[in-house]
């Protein structure tokens, strides 16, 4: 098992080195416009392409309007999401409504590492993951359509009522709230109450609170099993909190840590068997 976790963790890692490196040498190549005296922002900028799901791809970060740098290169040859039964292709359809409809205030995951979610917890055959943050089910929805595959379940934490009250439509309408435990609360107190092994955990709400919930939750998860976290880089420079987690997941011997720069940035943390 744990060759075939290190295995898909490889393969993801060397797909996005790949990715960036098409992607410099796109930057790289000289354009029409080069060697002119023509300003930069009077050149023609480059149509964004389509994702295949009915819009185009934004490479954004969560909530944010303005695109990230270097992403262009790498949505050129992605894929898109494939379905392969009905019922794949109904959640994915609710997904991409909610990428459309509700992504503004909600802070999503991009598409990117919804699908590195997926990848991930079919890869370890999760049987139950912890999501600290849920905001209206984005994530959550990506979890369950491996979760489908594995017979597991989530667990998921959000301390806004409205978000909360919107997740539950959100997994109505995917038809997985079966498989999904919404808590509402603190969850730096609620998690507490956990007793089950965990298989995968995935942190994305306030960033000061990353160590905390690591801190917490790293003895119930299983040796073997993952630690994720979003909106990380490998300098941690993104503010304290960040930094300090960085160091946690780096500095322990009994975690094997990768930065994974696709999308918003995960940390991907294995626990050794």
């Amino acid at each position: 098992m744990l060759k075939k976790i290190m295995l898909g963790i490889a393969v993801v890692v060397l797909l996005a080195g790949v990715v960036h490196l098409i992607a410099q040498e796109r930057n790289d190549e000289p354009r029409l416009s080069e060697g002119r005296d023509e300003p930069a922002a009077r050149q023609t900028p480059r149509p964004r392409p389509s994702d295949g799901l009915g819009r185009q791809r934004r490479g954004m970060r969560p909530g944010q309007g303005r695109p990230m740098p270097g992403r262009a290169g790498a949505s050129s040859i992605e894929s898109s999401p494939l379905p392969k039964t009905e019922a794949e292709k109904k959640i994915l359809n609710i997904l991409d409504d909610m990428d459309r409809n509700q992504r503004r205030g909600m802070m999503n995951v991009p598409i990117e590492d919804g699908r590195l979610l997926r990848l991930l917890t079919e890869t370890v055959g999760a049987k139950h993951v912890v999501e600290i943050g849920t905001s209206n089910g984005y994530s959550g929805i990506w979890f369950c359509l491996a979760l489908r595959k594995t017979d597991g379940r989530l667990t998921t934490y959000e301390i806004d009522a409205r978000r909360a009250s919107l997740a539950r439509e959100n997994f109505k309408r995917a038809g997985v709230d079966k498989l999904v435990t919404l808590i509402e609360g603190d969850a730096h107190e609620e998690v507490t109450k956990l007793k089950d092994p965990i298989d995968v955990v995935f942190i994305d709400a306030d960033k000061e609170g990353y160590v905390d919930y690591l801190n917490k939750l790293l003895p119930l998860v299983r040796p073997g099993g993952l630690i994720l976290a979003h909106n990380i880089s490998m300098r941690g420079g993104r503010g304290s909190g960040i930094q300090n987690y960085v160091k946690a997941v780096t500095a322990n011997p009994d975690l094997e840590t990768i930065f994974y720069g696709q999308g918003g940035g995960i940390s991907v943390t294995l626990k050794k068997r």
